[in-house]
């Protein structure tokens, strides 16, 4: 099982976080399945006369090429398994609804659950970080009973509330003014980019073990 990249890159030999933010994106042709359904969709819409099924559709194909690229080179199709599951479910909202900015309705859905899940965990005091992290390297939940690596792996979630709902105020105004080429570079510019911060950042602060606190002596 490949190791969750903030687990990587805290290892301690460890140069820095490149390779497992390289690894995450899913190299060069992850970064480009992320970026090029988006952009062929807003420019197959323009090219189309604004009919947004037709754009749905060629962009649904891109995706599929994508996928074939990489069982060509045979490599992971979690990627391409993941962007075409998403690519499809944009094009039957576009089929059904005729409105072109209803293609990237479904990725506003999915941030808004993974910001509210990264929320509703810190306020529950589980952040998720601490889950994926500890539950990945097998070491249980013991660290809820530590207030540092509590208090650490909130701020970490933290970051991932805050790029969730970036995206958020960005794009869902541009959704209702009905801006497609907008969004659609906002959804390129606030895709990888974005997510590769978040994993940085999320490095720079749990790249050192916190030093638990001293039990009180009796």
């Amino acid at each position: 099982m490949t190791e969750h990249p903030l687990i990587q890159s805290t290892h301690a030999d460890d140069p820095g976080p490149g390779p497992a933010i390289h690894e995450a994106l899913g190299g060069p042709l992850g970064i480009a399945e992320s970026a090029a359904p988006a952009v062929v969709f807003v420019i197959a819409y323009s090219i189309a006369g604004q009919e947004p099924t037709t754009a749905a559709i060629i962009a649904a194909a891109v995706g599929g090429l994508f996928a074939l690229a990489r069982i060509a080179r045979k490599e992971t199709i979690q990627f391409a398994l993941a962007g075409m599951a998403g690519l499809a479910i944009s094009a039957f909202v576009v089929s059904r609804t005729g409105n072109a900015e209803d293609f990237f309705l479904p990725g506003l859905l999915l941030n808004g659950v993974y910001a509210a899940g990264y929320l509703i965990s810190i306020l529950v005091r589980w952040p998720l970080i601490g889950l994926i992290l500890e539950t990945a390297m097998q070491k249980g939940t013991a660290w809820r009973k530590d207030p540092t690596k509590l208090k650490l792996y909130s701020r970490v979630s933290w970051i991932w509330v805050a790029m969730f709902s970036l995206r958020l105020v960005v794009q869902v105004p541009l959704y209702f003014a009905d801006a497609v080429a907008a969004l659609g570079v906002a959804r390129v510019a606030m895709g990888v980019p974005l997510f590769a911060l978040a994993i940085y950042l999320s490095w720079l602060l749990i790249r050192e073990p916190p030093v638990s606190a001293a039990p009180a002596r009796p």
